[in-house]
């Protein structure tokens, strides 16, 4: 008999590669991780994992457990939501990872719905960029993500998640008051390419869209300046440091006095952003609301 916690572990040795990455996500020493793949490995009669100096693969009986484990894992998802359900779920705690522009743009106004449907689910919410919630909500360590699309990030037809799409913001360009082309009406982004920029790290989803967007226009951007707050990026433009793009959702409320906003000439560089729950949990009676509340927010 297969125990489910062990296809946990089997799954997030997948998603992280090395004992010790997916011992730390699921709160665990990377002795008992072992122990537990192990474990597995006696109770299937394969071998299901081969280790090396750059980390951990699966074989290809770990690679055919590991399409059973979605299934199983998205199944024992709806059990719980269907148990719940029986038991009323009228009350209960739900965990949200979100950016923060997310926060601010879905998440607090769901927040606000939700006081008034559903006052006996309690939120809880947690700051994440949205490369990094959804492997959270895959180790269990958050009941929901708002996440934006990324290079390398699961699809909408990923078997371990269950995507609502919410909204799509453009990006505009953000110059210096003083630049050269602060007074046209869009920006061609052809036209910064000798300009120093300013963007997110890399990692941050907000950089491959500024990257994206940048080799789209036929070059390659000069970033000489980092951060992944916003708040900055607008500040060191407006200190003459350089141009950036920025999602317009992020420009609101802010300081624009040392800077120029403009729509970015022809197709802009736009963000997706989703909800992203395990797949087989977006009908259970606590986190079901709570798609609710978010996608009327994002329509709203």
């Amino acid at each position: 008999m297969i125990e489910a916690r062990r296809l946990h572990i089997l799954r997030a040795v997948a998603d992280h590669r090395t004992v010790t990455a997916a011992a730390a996500a699921l709160y665990l020493t990377p002795s008992a991780v072992s122990q537990q793949l192990t474990a597995l490995e006696q109770e299937t009669g394969h071998r299901l994992v081969e280790r090396s100096a750059r980390g951990v693969r699966l074989t290809p009986a770990g690679e055919i457990l590991l399409s059973h484990t979605n299934a199983v894992l998205a199944q024992l998802e709806r059990a719980e939501a269907e148990l719940a359900a029986y038991g009323s779920g009228e009350a209960g705690e739900v965990t949200v990872a979100a950016f923060a522009t997310g926060i601010a743009q879905v998440v607090a106004p769901a927040l606000v719905r939700l006081a008034g449907t559903a006052p006996g689910i309690h939120i809880r919410v947690q700051d994440a960029e949205g490369d990094a919630s959804l492997p959270m909500v895959l180790d269990r360590q958050v009941d929901v993500a708002v996440a934006v699309e990324y290079r390398g990030a699961p699809s909408a037809d990923d078997p371990r998640l269950t995507h609502v799409p919410l909204y799509a913001e453009p990006f505009d360009a953000v110059v210096p008051v003083g630049h050269r082309l602060a007074d046209t009406a869009e920006v061609p982004l052809a036209e910064l390419a000798k300009d120093p920029w300013i963007s997110p790290y890399p990692g941050n989803p907000c950089h491959d869209v500024v990257v994206l967007a940048c080799e789209s226009a036929g070059f390659q951007p000069r970033l000489e300046h980092s951060s992944d707050d916003f708040r900055a990026v607008v500040a060191l433009a407006s200190a003459d440091a350089g141009v950036a793009l920025v999602p317009r959702s992020a420009l609101r409320g802010m300081d624009l006095r040392g800077v120029v906003v403009r729509p970015v000439d022809g197709v802009a560089p736009t963000r997706r952003v989703f909800a992203a729950v395990r797949r087989g949990a977006e009908e259970h009676p606590l986190i079901h609301p709570v798609l609710q509340a978010l996608g009327e927010a994002a329509r709203t």
